[in-house]
């Protein structure tokens, strides 16, 4: 069993240029290369779950089961049995398919709920406690997977989560700090002292007792137990208890749905990225249509031209994300539309490599008829040709910074991620239209971006981040780098991004990482910069197929990210 080694000498490559162009010091770095099979993940703990279940004769399919609840122990901040999330699968025949496991709104949520007698948004209600908690859907996801696609027992599964929450989880110097940073919120969300409370240092291991129960229970009685058993008469009376509107019927009527996924082409690349309620396929899509016709591979890698195609295609994708889209049970979406080539025809049409287009002065295209940087993601390939790419969330980190401390897990705050009142933004800047606002039971709007990329009919990529609304740009930048600079799987995700999103109006950099001639130049054009808020622009976790049919992993050094397999 071989476990990946990040490099961060790998950040020799910002300045990289496409193949025929690249400067004389730039040394690929090859992430682990596998034969067989892969599991990259935020965590090892939860990578090497996922990998042995492959080694076992398991497929990616019941790999995701173990390497999603995996997360919930090792990766509390994100990973969760209280949240939801997205997956996008690619089948060893070329079958694709996904499914929305994301969170709903409750039976008795409102669409002005979060706002006072004035109509003005009231702070933290959406974001700290009970009434940020939407209805969970990751149990019911990993099941419903499992039974249409698994071929181990669940115990086979799930038995190692348990006993990796009986045995703990070491600290590391990244979850100490993410740990401290939210006291205050724990202190504010809880009423009596929760684990995550204490003084915790790197290399001090946690255990999840209350956590392995409620596992355990799950294991005995499948989903049925956490949406209609003990664990859901505990979870609902503890969020009524502490001010929330999560009930037993709201739990009982939860059901994962299977999508059709959405697929675009680029160059010779065939996309699949995940609909709607996610923004994330859709967006992805119009950005690479609209930057196709630019020659890209001829532009020096993060230059001047390339950033503002980037930013430009990105901004006007967002302005539609504002207005068009939400859960499609619940509004018409124009999807065909959205990502034809005669409208992003016309959308890049004011474009122009002499300035910046404001954004005040962009709105949603003329059509006739919000979100965490604490998500977590991670990619799967089996031995058998089968691909898995899933994320998953609480939406901010540790979510509503509610615990449950008899079942042993945080609750969601992806209520949030809802319009609380249209026109306003979300914790993340992020706007919203009619499309999103509130209503009993629906899905609300996420920039998750799962995504499976094909090449000449045969499987390429499985890729994606966290990262809240700078999810979908990560992705994008990812892919681009592998396919338009001969990047190495771990050279595309270590690349420094950037980010825009209509509004704010600003790219977002990762500082210290771009030179600063083409910030000047940018800035001259009338783009506004800002690196002071973008420490971190996803942490992207991908497998790359490469030409030999090996696997290379690439994983984030931005976080404790692993890939392991065999």
């Amino acid at each position: 069993m071989k476990k990946s080694i990040i490099l961060l000498l790998a950040l020799v490559f910002i300045s990289c240029k496409s193949a025929n162009n690249k400067p004389e010091t730039y040394v690929p770095v090859r992430g682990l290369v596998t034969q067989n099979a892969m599991v990259v993940s935020a965590r090892k703990e939860a990578s090497q779950i996922g990998s042995d279940i492959l080694e076992q004769g398991g497929n990616a399919f019941d790999a995701m089961v173990g390497t999603e609840l995996a997360l919930a122990v090792a990766f509390p901040n994100a990973g969760n049995i209280g949240g939801g999330g997205f997956m996008i699968y690619r089948k060893a025949n070329g079958d694709m398919g996904a499914i929305d496991y994301r969170e709903k709104a409750p039976m008795a949520a409102t669409k002005n709920m979060y706002l006072d007698a004035n109509g003005h948004v009231i702070p933290d209600i959406s974001t700290l406690g009970a009434m940020a908690v939407g209805v969970p859907g990751t149990i019911a996801g990993v099941f419903e997977v499992h039974k249409k696609f698994g071929s181990l027992h669940i115990e086979a599964i799930l038995q190692p989560v348990i006993d990796l929450a009986n045995r703990g989880v070491i600290v590391t110097e990244k979850q100490v700090q993410t740990i401290s940073s939210k006291y205050d919120d724990f202190s504010k969300a809880n009423r009596d002292t929760i684990p995550f409370m204490m003084p915790w240092k790197a290399n001090d291991t946690i255990k999840y007792p209350a956590l392995a129960k409620t596992l355990e229970r799950i294991m005995l009685n499948g989903p049925d137990e956490f949406y209609k058993g003990e664990t859901a008469k505990i979870l609902a009376g503890f969020v009524q208890g502490n001010g929330g509107i999560l009930t037993e019927a709201d739990l009982a009527n939860y059901k994962a749905k299977w999508r059709t996924p959405i697929t675009f082409s680029y160059d010779d690349l065939k996309i699949t990225s995940m609909s709607p309620p996610s923004s994330g396929g859709i967006c992805l899509g119009q950005i690479m249509t609209m930057i196709e016709p630019f020659p890209l591979d001829e532009y020096e890698h993060n230059s001047l031209k390339y950033i503002q195609v980037l930013t430009e295609a990105e901004r006007r994708a967002y302005a539609d994300r504002s207005f068009f889209l939400g859960d499609p049970d619940f509004v018409t979406i124009p999807q065909d539309t959205l990502v034809s080539k005669s409208y992003l025809k016309d959308r890049m049409a004011s474009f122009s490599f002499d300035a910046a287009t404001p954004s005040h002065a962009l709105s949603h295209g003329n059509i006739a008829i919000v979100e965490s940087k604490e998500t977590t993601h991670y990619s799967i390939v089996d031995r058998y040709g089968n691909a898995v790419s899933a994320t998953t969330t609480l939406n901010a980190s540790y979510g509503s910074k509610l615990y449950c401390s008899e079942l042993g897990f945080f609750l969601n705050n992806q209520m949030d991620d809802f319009s609380s009142k249209p026109g306003e933004s979300n914790m993340y800047g992020l706007i919203g239209a009619e499309a999103n606002s509130i209503s009993p039971e629906k899905r609300m709007l996420s920039s998750m971006t799962p995504t499976i990329v094909e090449k000449n009919g045969v499987l390429f990529m499985v890729v994606g981040t966290p990262g809240g609304s700078t999810i979908i740009t990560s992705v994008l930048q990812t892919i681009l780098n592998v396919h338009e600079f001969n990047m190495t799987m771990q050279d595309a995700v270590n690349a420094s991004r950037f980010h825009h999103q209509w509004l704010p109006d600003r790219i977002l950099m990762e500082p210290n990482s771009f030179n600063e001639k083409t910030i000047k130049a940018l800035k001259k054009l009338g783009y506004k910069i800002n690196e002071d808020i973008a420490p971190i622009i996803g942490k992207v976790d991908g497998i790359l197929v490469l030409k030999d049919n090996t696997l290379e992993g690439g994983a984030d050094y931005r976080g404790d990210d692993t890939a392991i397999g065999f």
